[in-house]
This record gives structure tokens, sequence and C-alpha cells, in this order.
């Protein structure tokens, strides 16, 4: 048992996504929420300044004591998970492998066409395929950057005409994919626009849910659950703070977040 939080982190509000799922099945564990909002976007930084920035926010959450580091941001995961998971004594997550083991247990052999939308930097380090092509070597796979998805949804431009015109634009290469993974934590907060423009038997996959139920189901393998019986809550820390971000977590963690709830620290 031990009773530390769960270090969640991102570039942005992308990460309260996975935060809500990692509530939703980890109620009784605390959670320390870091967003790099200062430094966003990390989808067209380089490799090298990835890395640098998420072994910083790494380091911050060991400094509050953290159990476990999840990575839930989709650039980080593809360019530095690698890197850290070596530099470090804590267990470090990352959403693509959760997502592709838990998507290999429910996938068919005739249902195998996979696409995947994410951000530049992403879709050039060709994470995912090389993931899905390591446990489902027999499916075809789609891959297509949304470089303006993440700047929308910080912005708050998730639900008017701009946002549909672009789901529709970035949709239109996956209509005939069995599975679409969000590979960008950002993207859930569009996925009702893009089911629009999608058939019918289209899954649309969820990052943030699928690292969740892998998490739920590893952590007693860590010997890291909790002993708490309440709700364990969380705080949320940011490097640039700003009122829209307040109004936006609001509404993702349907909890009610004022803006001097949260904690601005320099990286």
């Amino acid at each position: 048992m031990n009773n530390s939080p769960i270090g969640v982190f991102d570039s942005g509000l992308g990460g309260l996504n996975v935060l809500k799922e990692l509530i939703v099945e980890l109620p009784n564990e605390k959670y320390i929420y870091l967003g790099d909002t200062k430094r966003f976007p990390y989808g067209q930084k380089s490799t090298e300044s990835i890395i640098e920035i998420v072994k910083e926010n790494i380091e911050f959450l060991i400094q509050k004591g953290v159990k476990i580091v999840v990575i839930a941001c989709g650039t980080a995961t593809s360019q530095a998970l690698d890197v850290v998971k070596n530099l470090y004594d804590i267990p470090i997550i990352g959403i693509i492998e959760p997502t592709v083991l838990n998507l290999r247990e429910r996938i068919e052999e005739s249902n195998n066409m996979i696409g995947v939308i994410a951000t530049k930097g992403t879709i050039r380090s060709c994470a995912w395929e090389k993931k899905i092509s390591e446990y489902m070597p027999n499916a075809e796979i789609i891959s297509e950057a949304a470089p303006l998805l993440a700047t929308m949804a910080e912005e708050g431009w998730t639900n008017n005409k701009v946002a549909e015109y672009t789901v529709k634009e970035y949709m239109k290469i996956f209509k005939n994919v069995d599975k679409l993974i969000l590979g960008c934590t950002h993207y859930p907060l569009f996925k009702e626009l893009m089911q629009k423009e999608l058939p019918h038997k289209t899954e649309i996959v969820d990052t943030g849910v699928e690292l969740a139920k892998y998490l739920k189901k590893k952590i007693s393998g860590y010997d890291l659950e909790t002993s708490n019986t309440e709700i364990g809550g969380y705080e949320i820390y940011l490097t640039d703070v700003n009122e829209e971000f307040a109004n936006s977590a609001t509404g993702i963690l349907s909890d009610y977040i004022d803006i001097s709830q949260i904690n601005k620290v320099e990286l």
C-alpha cells in the first residue's frame, strides 16, 4: 500500500481528460496535475526540447512526492518516454502502450484498419505505428497530423462552426477505419464532432479511458495502491494561469474550478 499521490502532466488542459478517467477508475487515489501551459504546444518542438521539458515536469512531480508519473500527452509519450523511464526510480507510464494493449484484446482479424490522429511531433515519431505493428502485426494503419485541434481546445473552440469545419476536414482520411485512436489528449473534446463525420461502426478510442483501465489493473502489481477509503481528490498546478483554463477544467472535470484553486509554478 502507498498513499502518496499519482502525478499526471500534460502541456495544457488535454491531460485533464486523462485525470478525469483516472478518477473514475481509481477514485480513492490522490492526484497532482501539472499543466505546462507556459510551454504549450509541445507538438512542434524538437525531440531534444521535449525530453528536457518532460524531465523538468517529472522532477517537479517527484518533488511533490508522487508514487507514479502518468505522461498524459501523446507528444511527450512518443518522444521522451523511453528516455525518462531509464532515468528515474518510480514507474512512468505513457498513453501509447496501454491503449494498444487494450485495443489488442478487442480487435478482430476482419476489423483491423486503425486510424491515428495526433500532433505533428507524434506522427513524425511513428511511435503509434511501431507499437501497433509490434502487438497487432496484421493491422492496417492510417495516420494523420491534426496540428490545429490542440490549440483550438486550449482556446475553448470545441463546439463552434470553426471546430465543425476543421474536424470535418481532418476526418476525411478516416472514413474507412474501424477504430480511430485519439493520439493527443486534447482531442476527446472534439469526439462528438468526429463521430458525426464517421460511420457509425467506427470506434473512437479515447487514450485517457484506455490508460485509466490499464493502470487500474496494473497498480496492484506495482504494490502502490492506496489504502484510503475516501475520495482522494486532486491538486492542479500550472506554469501559466489563466481564467480560460479554469473554465475549461470545470467543464472537463464536472467540478467547479476557481482560478484561485490553481497553483502557479515556475519550471
